[in-house]
């Protein structure tokens, strides 16, 4: 056998050392990768004894020619890289949505997203995911400091923990709309016009969207309903309701909140197409 190893490390070429170099960085990265979720220590342990033991058989395999234990080897790492990736798949999720945030990868890919639609549809989802009711207005060019008045001031910076925290149901102000002006909360609790139900509703609509649906009409806000028995999401513009389904609100909301007045004036023609 240590014939045969001596003979394998006479040949080795730049070449072998080359792919041996990037196998090996790669497994580095891999593992550093898996070692910033939850769980890291058992996952890199696992994968330590798995890498080890797999080099291990492939030396031993390369030194008494053993092609058909070789075959075998292949087939039992596939199936157990498979079984690990099932085992860890909320590690490898969690990892996964790190990497999508790293510097580096946004270096790359350059997203438009906008600030205040993404911190908007991280609530919204997770308000829907909870079925928690919310009731957000985002203004835009028409001033809502009449109904800001009736409400809490707050004048807080803008994140998804704090809207969570406010529509919670042990909230004294989950009741009330919040008013975003300027991408910052500047009030909670507040009460907006009760509108009356569209007569073509075909089925029952709660205060939260029929308020929505008064305030988009005498407004140029866009509304953020999220409904607190279905889970399910919808946005409020020109005098009608959106639903939104969850994959698309990040996208939807950017639009709406980058528009400006191109949008405005859209919304205009539209409501008087509506009209005619």
């Amino acid at each position: 056998m240590l014939d045969r190893l001596t003979q394998l490390y006479d040949t080795t070429s730049t070449r072998d050392l080359v792919e041996i170099v990037i196998l090996a960085v790669a497994i580095f990265l891999v593992l550093r990768f898996l070692g910033k979720t939850r769980g890291a220590g058992i996952v890199r342990g696992l994968g330590l004894i798995v890498v080890g033991l797999f080099l291990t058989a492939q030396v031993v395999i390369a030194g008494f020619e053993l092609k058909v234990l070789g075959r075998v080897l292949d087939y039992l790492l596939t199936t157990v890289l498979l079984g690990l990736a099932i085992i860890f798949q909320p590690e490898l999720r969690q990892g996964l949505m790190l990497l999508g945030r790293s510097p580096l990868l946004r270096w790359f890919v350059r997203t438009e997203e906008h600030p205040v639609a993404e911190r908007l549809a991280d609530a919204a989802e997770a308000m829907s995911r909870e079925c928690v009711g919310a009731l957000i207005v985002i203004e835009r060019e028409m001033s809502l400091a009449p109904y800001i008045e009736n409400g809490q001031r707050l004048d807080a910076e803008l994140s998804a923990s704090l809207l969570r925290a406010l529509f919670c149901k042990r909230s004294p102000l989950h009741d009330g709309a919040i008013i975003i002006t300027g991408g910052r909360i500047a009030a909670a609790g507040c009460q907006l016009p009760l509108g009356q139900p569209p007569e073509n509703a075909s089925v029952h609509m709660g205060m939260r969207h029929r308020s929505a649906l008064c305030m988009s009409d005498e407004t140029d806000a866009v509304l953020l309903v999220v409904s607190e028995e279905t889970g399910r999401i919808s946005i409020g513009i020109a005098g009608r309701l959106e639903p939104i389904p969850r994959d698309n609100l990040l996208k939807r909301l950017t639009v709406l909140l980058e528009s400006g007045t191109a949008n405005h004036q859209e919304l205009d023609h539209e409501r008087v197409r509506q009209a005619a």
